[in-house]
């Protein structure tokens, strides 16, 4: 495929340079998910140039062909290595849906690409997800039910999840269904959170897949008194039963539908080191005094730029995510995205017809 220098608005779509900002698959999962919506031709390059291993890894490839799939898309470049990619979408086919990432691909960040443009289908859809419920670098199945869909359900999003197996490193073979419902675009508003309501006692879990139900014990009387010291009251329940194929431990705390942490645990690591991690990311982001979490705040900058009325919010800090996603949303769509690096910070979304 002949390639071209990045830019917008060239004949035959939109050409992004994937190595821009954070430059990991987070640029093509979101460009993809963006060209299906607007129906716009997408060509990346330089995909994930700057990695150690550079180029399409079998979990980018599975979000690729899954959002080939819901928008019967020509697609060049699909291969594992490519470092450039083109995506011509069609039209968004609600369905129901397989998909299969294999091994502990994260299947969060593939049904967060998928979300979007199936939000806006015609109908509702069905999907299946195979892999990895439960992975690092990727937000775990928990977060998407306590945080990630409570807070676009606030926007008229209507979706849910169901975890039928966990899926932890290495092993995967997790499994997540979704029911989507279709949003009008019309019915679609803005996500404002610039405050800090009131704290409602932290809802959370510690979980052990094929492990003594001892290690969920630990995790949570650790969590529960380093909570207790700093004066946040908790519900943290044990999950002893995770039916899965491989081990695996998870501490998950959230306020519903503004923030989440979690922290899992490995061979050789305390079952008080796991609940330690997931705490003190928490108590972070409560000292930060923002409203959502950092992790959240960019996650919902894309159906935020597609509302009819203004999102703001206030998050910890302007993350490299953050600052990476509201460059590629704003090459797609007519919207103006403020950034503003504050304490805490400040993000702003306004659609181009309130712009000025």
């Amino acid at each position: 495929m002949a390639l071209r220098a990045a830019g917008a608005g060239r004949q035959g779509g939109l050409v992004l340079d994937g190595s821009h900002g954070e430059g990991g698959g987070q640029i093509v999962r979101t460009a993809l998910s963006l060209a299906v919506v607007s129906h716009r031709a997408v060509t990346i390059t330089n995909v994930r140039a700057r990695r150690p291993r550079p180029g399409l890894q079998p979990q980018h490839l599975a979000a690729v062909r899954a959002l080939a799939a819901v928008s019967d898309a020509d697609v060049e470049g699909a291969e594992l290595g490519s470092t450039a990619l083109r995506f011509v979408p069609r039209r968004i086919r609600a369905a129901t849906y397989r998909f299969e990432v294999g091994t502990a691909g994260a299947l969060s960040l593939i049904f967060q690409a998928l979300l979007l443009p199936l939000a806006f289908a015609d109908a509702p859809s069905r999907v299946s997800l195979v892999g990895g419920t439960h992975v690092t670098w990727s937000p775990p199945f928990h977060y998407l039910a306590e945080t990630f869909l409570p807070a676009l359900a606030a926007m008229g999003i209507r979706a849910e999840v169901t975890l039928r197996r966990w899926g932890w490193y290495p092993r995967g073979g997790g499994e997540m269904e979704a029911a989507i419902v279709p949003t009008a675009r019309s019915a679609l508003r803005g996500f404002v959170a610039e405050t800090r309501d009131e704290v409602a006692p932290i809802r959370g879990v510690s979980a052990v897949s094929r492990l003594p139900r001892s290690i969920a014990e630990r995790q949570q009387r650790r969590a529960a008194e380093r909570l207790a010291a700093a004066g946040v009251a908790a519900e943290i329940a044990i999950e002893d039963r995770a039916p899965a194929v491989g081990p695996g431990t998870l501490v998950f705390l959230a306020i519903r539908g503004r923030a989440g942490f979690s922290a899992l645990g490995r061979r050789g690591l305390p079952a008080e080191e796991v609940a330690d991690a997931a705490v003190e990311s928490l108590l972070a982001y409560l000292a930060s005094g923002a409203a959502v979490d950092e992790h959240l705040a960019d996650q919902v900058v894309p159906f935020c730029a597609l509302a009819n009325t203004e999102s703001r919010f206030t998050c910890p800090t302007i993350s490299l995510h953050l600052a990476t996603v509201a460059w590629v949303v704003e090459q797609f769509l007519p919207v103006r995205i403020r950034l503003e690096a504050m304490q805490p910070a400040r993000v702003r979304i306004t659609p181009a017809r309130r712009s000025g």
